[in-house]
């Protein structure tokens, strides 16, 4: 069984260089001064060893630690009895578990000796994990798994389907077993295919086991690219796929790892659906999502899983999806009396502001121009890396601004490591005390100063782009998708960053966003594209956010509103009382 620990010691292998300093944290530790074995670095240890039994919590070796590589944490007492995973000495581990469908065979109670099959169902004898455990031993349970990257939140269906949240989910490892049919991120999905000629066509033949190709097709929009190699589809074309392949399938366990990623928000919604309508008697719907909008769209119940990254985590009882989203927006558990934030997360609504005040600001102006576009092409048109359409045979000369570009795929290039990076790139910005309080620390870069920038992961890199961008000295800043690869709380907390940066430099931001929640927060005006995208496509002037967002919801048929608590935007059931409602009177988006 699990043993009781005080506290939780966890060595980050890829930051801790034994033979490159000098000890510290072994030379420092008291309980090791007094002749104990607390931490143990060999000549050849590739990682220093911490005794969680013998160490004493004082947070010595923390500090001393030249690479930031320690970190030691005191946990509830009462915590212990429910350690379910544990990847090893000095990782990561997870306490209590999801009571319904939790990831295949987590490693439970002790790493070092795992139980088997027995130990496992006897432990949760009584509850519904007992029968879900039974039927995986028998090999009566199929399971058909996407999974696009990790992310934080975990989302609870109706009859045994939900979702969690938490930035370490990295570390859960799910492991496939008999007859799991399973879909890698997109990226992953780039590498695998790219060396093949199958067709989009062909590919959703094979998986079609319930005959529903056709109807998958037209809801998620695939017909235009039915013939297409699957090797050429960009990445929202290549998530269509992945979830319409999965959806196909026949099974009684569906996992959806961020079905949203690289989708816009018809596409979200319309994959939400494809997901919901797999829920039956008999099945399991597991969807891991960064977009709290489509979260709380396709979710009944919310599991909530707070702790520190890449040290622990604790996942809490079941709550309705409004209360879940709600409690880890707020950074505290009622149920638990226990705060696992400093500071609740709240939304403002940017539509206060007059057309007249927001004018004012207007210093720089941009010709009559045209493009057979999308959105990030005409970011692009504005940064000058595009050129307009000519017009009467003659070329449309865009003014010269001082540009600051984040594109929507982040290649950085450097290979040191992101302080030499910062310095090669913003030299003034990255060490001015404003800018370190602002960004630098909300952005959390000071963890990644001494990683090489070639080994940071995709929301790591979008972190540091984003810092880049905005430290650069210009007129105008263009941010091409910057909720990408980042987890629900790192979205709310850049969304925060840019918003207060661009407003106090009194700057102009034209940002591409597919997250809702997002947008509508660092929207001050708004352009609704209109038309088919990429076929025939129109931009339309700005416009305040009420009017913007109620042209573009009417477009999609649906309608939001404000939760309450904390006036966060919240999609309406279709075809619900409060949506019928707003429809009648035509506003789609209720401040």
């Amino acid at each position: 069984m699990a043993q009781r620990l005080s506290r939780v010691a966890v060595v980050d292998e890829d930051r801790c260089k034994p033979n490159k300093c000098r000890q510290e944290c072994k030379r420092n530790c008291p309980v090791v001064k007094i002749g104990k074995h607390c931490i143990e670095v060999g000549p050849k240890s590739k990682s220093a060893l911490i005794s969680e039994e013998l160490c004493i919590g004082c947070g010595i070796c923390v500090k001393k630690c030249p690479f930031g590589a320690i970190t030691i944490i005191n946990l509830p007492k009462d915590l212990d009895k429910d350690t379910t995973h544990r990847f090893g000495q000095n990782s990561f581990k997870l306490h209590s578990i999801p009571p319904a469908p939790p990831p295949p065979r987590p490693f439970f109670f002790s790493w070092q000796n795992p139980p088997d099959w027995h130990e496992i169902i006897a432990y949760f004898h009584g509850s519904e994990l007992q029968n879900y455990f039974k039927r995986m031993v028998e090999d009566n349970l199929k399971v058909c798994f996407l999974i696009t990257r990790v992310s934080p939140v975990f989302t609870v269906h109706e009859r045994s389907t939900y979702s969690f949240s938490h930035q370490s989910a990295s570390h859960l490892v799910v492991l496939p077993f008999r007859q799991t049919i399973m879909k890698p991120q997109v990226e992953i999905i780039h590498k695998r295919v790219s060396c093949r000629t199958t067709t989009v066509g062909q590919l959703l033949d094979r998986k079609d086991e319930r005959g529903m190709k056709d109807q998958l097709c037209n809801e998620l929009q695939l017909n235009e690219i039915i013939d297409r190699e699957v090797a050429k589809l960009s990445g929202g074309e290549l998530q269509r796929v992945g979830v319409t392949a999965a959806a196909l399938q026949s099974a009684e366990t569906y996992m959806f790892d961020e079905p949203s990623s690289y989708l816009d928000v018809r596409q979200r919604l319309n994959a939400a659906r494809v997901i919901k309508s797999l829920l039956t008697t008999n099945s399991y719907v597991i969807v891991v999502e960064h977009d709290l909008s489509v979260l709380d769209y396709m979710s009944d119940y919310v599991c909530g899983l707070y702790g520190k990254p890449g040290a622990y985590g604790v996942v809490t009882l079941p709550f309705s999806v409004r209360e879940g989203v709600n409690i880890f927006l707020a950074g505290f558990i009622p149920t638990e009396n226990l705060r696992f934030r400093d500071e609740s997360l709240t939304f403002k609504i940017a539509d206060a502001q007059e057309d007249a005040e927001i004018k004012t600001y207007q210093q720089y102006k941009y010709p009559t121009m045209s493009k057979t576009i999308g959105k990030t092409t005409f970011i692009r048109m504005l940064a000058g890396v595009e050129k307009p359409d000519t017009v009467d045979g003659l070329d449309i000369e865009v003014p010269e601004f001082y540009v600051s570009y984040k594109p929507q795929k982040n290649v950085l290039t450097c290979q040191g490591t992101v302080r030499q990076f910062l310095h090669e790139k913003i030299r003034n910005s990255y060490t001015h005390p404003q800018f370190v309080s602002d960004v630098m620390k909300p952005l959390k870069m000071e963890q990644l100063m001494d990683q090489e920038v070639q080994h940071l992961s995709c929301g790591q890199q979008q972190r540091v782009a984003i810092c880049i961008c905005i430290g650069k000295p210009a007129d105008i800043y263009l941010i091409d998708e910057p909720s990408a690869s980042l987890d629900s709380e790192q979205r709310i907390v850049v969304s925060k960053v840019i918003k207060r940066f661009i407003l106090h430099a009194k700057k102009t931001a034209f940002i591409v966003e597919h997250d809702f929640i997002m947008a509508t927060y660092l929207a001050d005006k708004i352009i609704v594209y209109e038309g088919q995208p990429a076929i025939d496509c129109t931009a339309s002037s700005p416009q305040s956010l009420l009017s913007g967002m109620n042209k573009f919801l009417s477009h999609l048929d649906i309608t939001f509103r404000r939760d309450p608590t904390n006036s966060r935007p919240r999609i309406n059931k279709l075809g619900s009382a409060k949506d019928r409602e707003q429809k009648s009177v035509g506003s789609y988006y209720y401040l």
